[in-house]
C-alpha cells in the first residue's frame, strides 16, 4: 500500500491542527488518503485569544496539495462544542474513522504556586478535552464497528517533570482514558492508542537556553521537528494497526518506542500480616533495590535524539 493511500477514504478529526504536531500530523493524514476536520480555535499557548487562521491555513496547505479538508472552531473543553466538532465531520464528509486527540494549552508553575485557575485551564482542555471528543465519536464507532482514537499524552506525565503538575496530571490521565477506551470498546473493533511526542514548538519554545548546557540541550530539541511524529499517528489511524490497541508509544526524531505501563516489580508476603514497624524493618530493605527513581523526562531520555 502506498503512502498515499495508506487511509484512503477515511475521515480523520485532528484537534489543534492549526501548528505543530497537530498541523503534521493533519497534513500527514491527508497526504496518506484522508479526508480532514482541523480543529483549533486559535488561541495563544497558554489558552488566550481566538483566531480562524491557524486552522485556515492547515486546510489551504491540504487543499492545495489536492486533499479535502475542512476547518472547525469549536472548543474540545466543553461538551456540547465537542458534539459539534464531530457533526462538522457527519456533516462534511459524512461519517468519521478517526480522531487524534492533539489540541493543548500550558499553564505551567511549580506546585506550591500554581492556582485552582491554572489547574482546571490545562485539565479541562487535555483530558476533559481528549474525553468529549472521544465520547462524541464513541457511539458513531460503535454502530459502524470501527474506528480508532490516538490520544497525545507526555513523558511530563509518563515520567515526570518540574513545574507541570496540571500537564502532567492530565497526560497521566490521558493514558487511563485511552487505556478504558481500548477494553470498553474492543468488542466493537474500535482501537485506542497513546503517543508522547518529542517536537520543538510552542510547547517547548519557553524552555530556557540561557547556560551553555541550556543552549546544547535546545538545539539538540530543535532537530526534532512536530513531522516525526506524523508517520506513527497516520499508522495507529489505519487497517494496518488493527492488533494495536492499548499501547503507549512515544515518537522522538528518528527513534520510535514503546512504553512500558505500570505492573508489579516486586512482592512480599508474610503470613501473620504487616505492621507499620515491619514494614519499615523488613519490608522496606527488601523493596529498596527496586524503587523507582525520582527523574525527570530528560534524565530518562538523556542521549541526542537520532
Amino acid at each position: 500500500m502506498s503512502a498515499g493511500h495508506f487511509i484512503e477514504g477515511k475521515v480523520a478529526i485532528v484537534t489543534g491542527a492549526g501548528n505543530g504536531i497537530g498541523q503534521a500530523i493533519a497534513l500527514a493524514m491527508a497526504a496518506a488518503g484522508a479526508k480532514v476536520v482541523i480543529n483549533d480555535i486559535g488561541v495563544s499557548l497558554d489558552g488566550e485569544g481566538g483566531s480562524q487562521t491557524p486552522a485556515m491555513h492547515t486546510c489551504e496547505l491540504i487543499r492545495a496539495a489536492g486533499g479535502e479538508a475542512t476547518v472547525n472552531t469549536d472548543s474540545v473543553a466543553e461538551w456540547a462544542s465537542a458534539q459539534r466538532i464531530v457533526e462538522c465531520a457527519l456533516d462534511s464528509f459524512g461519517r468519521v474513522d478517526v480522531v487524534v486527540n492533539n489540541a493543548g494549552i500550558l499553564r505551567d508553575a511549580i506546585f506550591h504556586k500554581m492556582t485552582p485557575e491554572q489547574w482546571l485551564a490545562v485539565v479541562n482542555v487535555h483530558l476533559n478535552g481528549s474525553f468529549y471528543v472521544s465520547r462524541a465519536a464513541a457511539e458513531h464507532f460503535r454502530a459502524q464497528q470501527s474506528g480508532a482514537f490516538v490520544h497525545m499524552t507526555s513523558t511530563s506525565g509518563l515520567v515526570g517533570n518540574v513545574g507541570q503538575a496540571n500537564y502532567s496530571a492530565a497526560k497521566l490521565g490521558i493514558l487511563g482514558l485511552s487505556k478504558t477506551i481500548a477494553l470498553d470498546m474492543q468488542r466493537y473493533g474500535v482501537r485506542s492508542n497513546c503517543i508522547a511526542p518529542f517536537a520543538w514548538g510552542r510547547m517547548t519554545g519557553s524552555i530556557p537556553a540561557e547556560t551553555p548546557e541550556q543552549k546544547a540541550r535546545v538545539e539538540r530539541l530543535q532537530q526534532m521537528t512536530p513531522e516525526k511524529n506524523a508517520p506513527l499517528a497516520v499508522f495507529l489511524a489505519s487497517d494496518a494497526a488493527h492488533e494495536v490497541t492499548g499501547q503507549v508509544f512515544a515518537t522522538r526524531r528518528n527513534e520510535l518506542f514503546l512504553m512500558s505501563q505500570s505492573r508489579p516489580l516486586r512482592s512480599l508476603q508474610r503470613s501473620d500480616g504487616w505492621t507499620p514497624e515491619s514494614i519499615a524493618e523488613h519490608a522496606l530493605p527488601a523493596l529498596r533495590p527496586s524503587l523507582v527513581s525520582l527523574e525527570r523526562s530528560q534524565d530518562v531520555f538523556a542521549w541526542d535524539p537520532v
